[in-house]
């Protein structure tokens, strides 16, 4: 009997466990059996695995093969674990040292030629890897700048199976330049700290390795990162001439992290406006660069040129999105939907009526929480989603309901079908409502003098969020958003007497328990852009009526 264990990632949402990978090669029926609950992709897995081995010029062990993946009970999916388990196969055979495969991670795709191929999910992989104190993992080609980001990993990147055995048997990189080594320290972020079997049990990894090394500063990290300037972007918020109160609207949403709807017939700037609300929001801070980078990956929608996005993520699905597109799912590998991808930037649902009911309305949960929890049989992933929500409608199908010298040709009933998609509790959760109405040559022609640009209204942006993070230091919150509403009534409080107008519409129904703390958080990031040191009467005013909005 002879037996080799190599290491490999399985990726819950986005987070990484460790998995290992051991094969044993004894006599009896000559098979491949693959246990530890494998996917389809994974059993497949077999037949690729045994041509990648004999097309790269190796003997394949013809003989009963058993590999088990551990932990048993977390389930395997995609291709990622091929490499792993030629690797483990061929040391089991005697063709590589098992000692030396013994404390590497291998990720990558086998083709049937032997090629490595790239794989989703390599950076959050890399970072689970780190944090159980392995120091050597292989990847593609592909996935080599990902996964160089994180520090304290030697990064080896083989094309294929034949150059890597080659490296492992000689442990120098080829001179060809088909097995590339990238020593440890290169990389730009820290391993994530949560990674580790989901039954809490230590992972086995390497015998002499530690915990992860820490990485580096925040302000050594922001200092590497590459410089991508909201001036580099093509869109300006001066592209929207004509609608003051909407600029101001998105402003207040940028500072605070409110979610907005906007209301108004085509032509108006509805999806300008939405398009140009990332450009005014700050860069992303190095921790929730790794955090969006890593969402990403595991999609599979992460640049190759760019491992690494420190730009405010901006989504725009079609109004013909399923609702695993929007909030995540899939009956196979869990992917995560829009409203992940727009974690830290903005999530924009232009038509917003046009969307089924039951997608509009699975966003209710992830708005409140900051995630998607996505339950299988087994199986739990958890995917951040907080997002600056933007919804955009017409005030009716015609579209002609506020379009002056035209008449609107829908009935009473039409339009309450129209707007019925959107519900009252998601609306409820909506801060800023605004309608935007036609503007006339007059209104474009005096408005262009005064309208500014992105990189203007950031700064400001910027200043409010610092005076934010000033307040709310000590607090696991970032955005006035965020506070809970407990914790609002309780440490954040306006000024004596400014909450007279919220009583009021409160007492007369027209705003819910829920309505009135967003209310006040929306007055605090008024208070914050203005420079006062808490609301006062006019902060809630102005807050309340962004929130009733008009025409909804």
């Amino acid at each position: 009997m002879a037996l080799a264990r190599t290491h490999a990632i399985a990726l819950v949402g986005v987070q990484g466990h460790m998995v290992d990978v051991e094969a044993d090669i004894e006599n009896g029926l000559v098979a491949l059996l693959l246990v530890g609950l494998p996917d389809t992709a994974l059993r497949e897995a077999r037949d690729r695995i045994r041509a990648a081995i004999v097309n790269s010029g190796e003997q394949w062990p013809h003989r009963r093969i058993t590999v088990g993946l551990s932990p048993a009970g977390l389930p395997k999916r995609g291709a990622g674990f091929d490499l792993g388990i030629a690797i483990a196969i061929l040391g089991a055979a005697g063709s590589v040292p098992a000692a030396r495969v013994a404390d590497v991670v291998f990720l990558g795709e086998l083709g049937l030629d032997g090629r490595l191929r790239p794989v989703p999910g390599v950076l959050p992989s890399i970072a689970a890897a780190a944090a159980a104190g392995f120091r050597r993992v292989v990847v593609p080609p592909q996935n080599v700048q990902e996964a160089a980001l994180v520090p304290g990993v030697e990064v080896i990147s083989a094309v294929s199976l034949k150059a890597l055995l080659v490296w492992l048997r000689a442990d120098q990189p080829s001179d060809d330049g088909e097995v590339q080594v990238l020593e440890s320290g290169q990389g730009l972020i820290g391993a994530a700290p949560q990674a580790g079997r989901p039954d809490g049990r230590g992972d086995s990894g390497p015998t002499n390795g530690g915990p992860g090394e820490a990485g580096p500063s925040v302000g050594q990290i922001s200092a590497a990162l590459p410089e991508q300037g909201h001036a580099s972007q093509p869109r300006d918020l001066a592209d929207v001439v004509g609608q003051p109160v909407a600029r101001r609207a998105a402003e207040i949403c940028a500072a605070g992290g409110h979610h907005m709807m906007l209301l108004g017939p085509p032509g108006v700037g509805k999806t300008l406006l939405a398009e140009r609300l990332p450009t005014i929001m700050p860069q992303l801070e190095p921790s929730a660069a790794l955090e969006v980078s890593s969402i990403h990956s595991v999609a599979g929608m992460l640049p190759p040129a760019r491992p690494l996005l420190t730009e405010p993520p901006f989504c725009a699905p079609h109004h013909t999105a399923t609702k695993a597109a929007i909030v995540g799912g899939g009956s196979g590998i869990i992917r995560p939907g829009a409203a992940s991808l727009a974690h830290n930037g903005c999530l924009f649902l232009d038509e917003a009526p046009e969307f089924d009911r039951d997608v509009l309305d699975a966003l209710r949960q992830p708005l409140e929480s900051g995630e998607v929890v996505i339950a299988r049989s087994g199986l739990t992933a958890r995917f951040p989603a907080r997002f600056t929500l933007v919804l955009a409608a017409n005030p009716c199908p015609c579209a002609r309901g506020a379009a002056a010298g035209e008449a609107c040709t829908c009935t009473p009933m039409t339009k309450r079908r129209y707007m019925a998609k959107l519900s009252g509790p998601l609306l409820d959760r909506v801060d800023v409502k605004v309608e935007l109405l036609p503007v006339g040559r007059a209104e474009l022609l005096s408005d262009r003098q005064l309208t500014e640009s992105s990189s203007v209204v950031a700064a400001r942006v910027a200043e409010a969020r610092k005076r934010a993070a000033r307040r709310l230091a000590g607090t696991r919150w970032r955005l006035n958003a965020e506070i809970p509403g407990s914790e609002l009534r309780r440490s954040f409080r306006p000024a004596a007497g400014a909450l007279a107008p919220l009583e009021r519409a409160m007492d007369l129904g027209q705003i819910s328990a829920r309505g009135a703390d967003r209310i006040i958080r929306m007055s605090w990031t008024l208070a914050d852009l203005a420079g006062v040191d808490r609301p006062r009467g006019e902060q809630i005013s102005y807050a309340l009526a962004l929130w009733m909005g008009v025409g909804l």
